[in-house]
């Protein structure tokens, strides 16, 4: 038997490495278990936006804003890749302008800063935006992204170097059980650990770990497809790019009294069957990040998004993004999938099988904007 431990955090995905950032802040001693020698899921396979404003007002939003801090908190002790570059959303159509002047409206009401920009100011701070496509944007100059595949590697290494924080990469977990006095983890090798409480980020790996329960749930799986150019350094891409059909899929617009007319507005058929909204973002490389897909299945039949990447998606994304930017070059060096799962009745999964054990996963696609705020706000209900 190993040394107990007062929690044991299983996956060390953003989600579980919150959890155990929070907990070391408490004077907890955490043992967090990770599958894989690094995290290799959500993830870091995704954009590193870090958008409040994408989210519906309520605890998520607060949650979200609670991430952001928290960012840049961290950034200023020790770098785990953020950069304070802000995110624009760019409108296509009036109705889409008219839906974030409503939206720009309200964030002034609950002090959360935001600017209009005209069509000109647009092309000024994104000089490769066609000005066929921009009639305007809305920029939140305060939003920060990351750099997916370091953010939380580097986050890993500084609650071990500063928090002592004890973490065992390359560690699947075989079982969880709980007994009268601790709860109980066993990893594939045999070795037993005990904890006051165990708590499992398990993201979309719902086999290993109570898998019954996951059966029974409304868990759902989903699929994306990104693509990355070659380095662009002579390009000036800043912050998060967002464009109109963002607007028309994030839960923060849905509550602008013209998001329903917004609705009734004719998009390509191929784009809205596969769930595209075009997101741009600019890694530290030069490249130019373009996505996403959108691929559900049910957990029972989740084999079914397998690791294709179709290349029709792809095109159908690229003659989108060629719509709305111009770039020097249109080659992509890389394409890759992203799986995340989510609740179809909740905005994250959380079960407790037994007082000492809990669960909490299937956060969506909000994870690296929201679930360092919403783990702060478990773990307080956790240990208190």
């Amino acid at each position: 038997m190993e040394k107990s431990y007062d929690l044991i955090v299983v996956g060390a995905g953003v989600l579980g490495a919150f959890h155990a950032y929070f907990a070391l802040q408490r004077g907890l001693k955490v043992l967090l278990l990770e599958k894989d020698n690094r995290p290799m899921a959500a993830t870091v396979r995704n954009f590193g936006q870090i958008i409040p404003s994408g989210m519906a007002e309520g605890e998520w939003f607060d949650y979200a804003r609670v991430s952001q801090d928290t960012y840049k908190a961290i950034q200023a002790e020790y770098d785990i890749s953020i950069r304070p570059s802000g995110a624009l959303y760019l409108a296509s159509t009036p109705l889409e302008m008219q839906v974030l002047e409503e939206k720009h409206a309200r964030y002034r009401e609950i002090g959360y800063p935001s600017q209009l920009l005209t069509p000109a100011q647009c092309q000024q701070r994104l000089p490769a935006v066609q000005a066929s496509y921009c009639v305007g944007g809305l920029l939140f100059e305060q939003e920060v992204t990351a750099e997916p595949d370091q953010m939380i590697h580097r986050l890993l290494a500084y609650l071990v170097a500063r928090w002592q924080l004890d973490y065992r990469p390359g560690t699947p977990v075989q079982d969880v059980t709980a007994g009268s006095a601790a709860a109980e983890v066993v990893d594939a090798r045999g070795q037993r650990y005990q904890a006051t409480q165990v708590l499992v980020c398990n993201g979309r790996d719902f086999q290993w770990l109570f898998p019954e329960l996951f059966a029974q749930s409304d868990l759902q799986l989903c699929k994306l497809q990104m693509l990355a150019t070659y380095p662009l350094p002579q390009v000036k891409l800043p912050g998060s790019v967002l464009t109109g059909l963002s607007i028309r899929r994030y839960h923060a617009f849905h509550s602008c009294p013209s998001f329903a007319a917004l609705q009734t507005e004719e998009i390509d058929a191929d784009l809205h069957q596969w769930g595209i909204h075009i997101l741009f973002k600019q890694a530290v490389d030069g490249s130019i990040i373009i996505g996403d897909t959108h691929e559900y299945a049910p957990v029972a039949d989740g084999s079914r998004l397998d690791f294709n990447n179709t290349d029709s998606l792809n095109q159908l994304m690229l003659s989108e993004a060629q719509r709305i930017i111009t770039l020097p070059d249109w080659r992509i060096q890389r394409v890759w999938n992203g799986y995340y799962a989510q609740s179809k009745s909740a905005e994250i999964f959380q079960a407790s099988p037994d007082p000492r054990i809990h669960i909490a996963t299937g956060i969506g696609g909000k994870g690296m904007t929201t679930a360092c705020g919403f783990a702060q706000h478990h773990m307080a209900r956790l240990v208190n």
